[in-house]
């Protein structure tokens, strides 16, 4: 962690040197404030110019410091900032690569900035529920004008530099070696005086206080359950309205008020789990990995066309095979489709269709797949299918290539178990629709080799997915979870709530959707086939989805059908509660003889929470998850759990342990529950009774 010095042709040029992004932890404050004053006391330096090393200038503060002295401590960021702009000889910022939170506040405390196309410019604090903590509320909107920069700061999302150019970021866009051109450009602009400071500029204030008025608006109902974006406009108003320190005092106080809410450390949370994720013990980065140059998938429904998409976005050649030519015909229209959608939304251009459709190649013959280096089955979800298929993949594809199944349930061991390879079968678990959703659980078979492990990880991050492994069991992490979450919705429905109260109460909470409305989208005759097989395993469950079977034997299958636990009307998919539904209902109630009660939103919430959390407490004693965060990560990308609540487990840990088995018990006394239901997983009976968390 260093800066290098060195002066050319009476330039200093200081180096941030801290791979991998040149974070502004606090060794490298230090560096740049010696580089400073050495630059300053050099009679023969008439200018300095601050530059990256290796892939970026820099990307900002160290998140690992946050909430540890080293966070604060001298030279702290505002006070490198302040000597930046305050030392008598002009400061330039060469940026190529990144400038992100941090950098970028650094880049606007220094009097130039240039930079080569393509550098990726933001400040993206808001993302981990914090605002930039170093001027760059006040300085932004100074550069680009209060619109841009407020968009920009609420977003958290990047620019590149050249389209910020125009805006006034840059003062020269560089061609060709960027050292070479900064420091050309710091010996033109060395004599200029007085040197211009970002501090002094004025932002036109013409129409602001009705933008930011309608901003306000916007920006809490977006952002409803997230503190962070409304702040960051208070900030960006104070830049509007306040002398320039007092702007930086307000954002600073902004700043350490977020740095210690519950919705901040559960975003930042969130950010470092999931790179804990790609971390697997015994797979280390010494483990081999095999090359994926292509790729095929069996099946071009829904899931095996979304699957081609993931692969063609990431420009890896992919081919589809279908059995019948209708179907491989039909699902091919269905993929362009999505990708004109696409480009009608102005996300991808109509030379971008043709690219990503000229990666996906249609076979009618399993021949056609034989030479590629990974394929998905992506087929019915019953096993005697999905062995048929693995009998001929073993027959067929080469020797080296990964055997994957895209089952949601079933056990990968017995699919391996049909192949003479077991140790190149893994599981691949996508979420539909798989060309959007991140989360793929990546499944370990007893017998599946750590080449393939890692290779398979590895491949989830080049197709734009975060992969979480998971151990073998009926649902893996995130459906075994669901199906104890589900059971108390229903459980509740028996007891007096209607389903759209149940999904309203999980929704005003943060849930992207609630379970009802999740069921008719994702169609609820998968949930009842599944719910088949695991009657013969399990009579007992039976009784609990007397109602959810009634649905779907009265061809309730949801948004597919225009009627599930809701109604639909053509062509729009909102959802409207269906007197049908509360006659269902009702009927199974009287049945059983039992008088509705109302139940509270709080109720609503505990038991379907704390049904995920307990559930995922046994998978991690049993080791089908790695680690508590990886549950939460599978949870947050995969099932709508709101990220400013980190995840059920590090939510759990907020609550606390024991109160959250103080309620289990409390929910164990309902006339209507199985006490075993609620007897805490031994994990979690160990951890609140050792008052400690899941999570640190």
């Amino acid at each position: 962690m260093s800066s290098t010095y060195q002066t050319q042709d009476g330039v200093a040029v200081i180096m941030l040197d801290n791979p991998p992004v040149n974070g502004l932890g606090h060794a490298l404050r230090t560096h740049i404030m010696e580089g400073l004053a050495a630059a300053e006391a050099d009679g023969g330096v008439k200018a300095v110019v601050l530059i990256g090393a290796g892939r970026g200038f820099s990307g900002g503060a160290d998140i690992r410091e946050f909430n540890t002295p080293k966070m604060g401590a001298e030279p702290s960021l505002r006070t490198v900032l302040d000597r930046i702009e305050g030392l008598a000889k002009p400061v330039v910022a060469a940026v190529h690569g990144i400038a992100m939170g941090g950098g970028l506040e650094l880049a606007l405390a220094c009097h130039y900035r240039v930079a080569v196309k393509g550098a990726e410019i933001a400040l993206p604090e808001v993302k981990i529920g914090i605002l930039p903590g170093a001027g760059g509320t006040q300085r932004l909107p100074r550069v680009i004008g209060l619109e841009q920069a407020l968009d920009m700061i609420v977003s958290g999302n990047a620019r590149r530099s050249e389209a910020l150019a125009p805006l006034g970021l840059f003062d020269e866009m560089i061609a060709g070696d960027l050292g070479a051109g900064a420091v050309a450009f710091a010996q033109r602009v060395a004599a200029a005086r007085p040197l211009p400071r970002v501090r002094d500029r004025v932002i036109a204030a013409e129409g602001a206080a009705a933008f930011l008025a309608k901003a306000r608006n916007d920006i809490a109902r977006r952002y409803r359950g997230y503190p962070a974006p409304i702040k960051c406009l208070a900030c960006v108003e104070a830049a509007l309205t306040m002398p320039f320190d007092d702007g930086l005092a307000f954002e600073r106080k902004g700043f350490q008020e977020l740095v210690e809410t519950t919705e901040s450390k559960a975003l930042r949370h969130a950010f470092f789990a999931e790179r804990q994720a790609a971390k697997i013990p015994d797979v280390g980065p010494e483990t081999l990995m095999r090359p994926i140059k292509s790729a095929a998938v069996v099946g071009c429904g829904t899931m095996g066309g979304g699957i081609a998409m993931t692969f063609a976005n990431a420009g890896i050649p992919v081919t589809v095979l279908e059995t019948q030519k209708e179907a491989l015909d039909r699902g091919l229209a269905l993929v362009r489709r999505n990708y004109e959608a696409t480009a009608k939304r102005g996300r991808m251009s109509a030379s971008d269709v043709e690219t990503r459709m000229g990666h996906i190649t249609p076979t009618l013959e399993f021949a056609g797949i034989a030479k590629a280096d990974i394929v998905i089955e992506a087929v019915f979800e019953e096993m005697d299918v999905k062995k048929d298929v693995f009998r001929k993949l073993d027959a067929t594809m080469k020797e080296g290539a990964i055997l994957a199944t895209n089952t949601s349930t079933l056990d990968v061991d017995e699919i391996a178990s049909v192949t003479a390879r077991p140790g190149d079968v893994i599981g691949t678990h996508f979420f539909s629709p798989a060309n959007v959703m991140r989360l793929l659980e990546v499944v370990r078979g007893k017998e599946t080799s750590k080449e393939v492990v890692a290779t398979t990880m590895m491949l989830a991050r080049t197709i734009g997915k975060i992969g979480v492994l998971s151990g073998v069991c009926d649902g893996f992490i995130g459906n075994r979870m669901l199906e104890p979450y589900v059971r108390q919705s229903l459980l509740m429905v028996l007891e007096g709530a209607l389903p759209e109260e149940v999904d309203r109460a999980l929704e005003d909470w943060g849930m992207a959707m609630g379970p009802f409305r999740m069921y008719d989208l994702a169609g609820n005759d998968v949930g009842y086939r599944i719910r088949q097989r695991r009657y013969l395993e399990r009579p007992r469950l039976k009784p609990f989805y007397e109602i959810s079977d009634r649905i779907c034997e009265a061809g309730r299958y949801g948004q597919k059908t225009g009627k599930g636990w809701y109604r639909y009307e053509p062509g729009d998919r909102t959802a409207h509660a269906d007197p049908e539904v509360a006659r269902i209902v009702g009927e199974v109630r009287a049945a059983r003889g039992l008088t509705p009660r109302a139940i509270p939103a709080s109720e609503i919430v505990e038991r379907c929470i704390f049904a995920l959390v307990n559930e995922a407490a046994a998978l991690i004693e049993e080791g089908i998850a790695l680690r508590a965060s990886d549950v939460d990560v599978v949870y947050l990308s995969g099932y709508g759990f709101p990220r400013y609540r980190g995840g059920p487990m590090f939510y759990a840990d907020t609550v606390g342990l024991a109160n959250v088995v103080a309620r289990m018990s409390e929910f164990s006394r309902n006339p209507l529950a199985d006490p075993e239901f609620w007897r805490p997983a031994p994990l979690l009976a160990r951890l609140a009774g050792e008052g400690k968390r899941f999570n640190g």
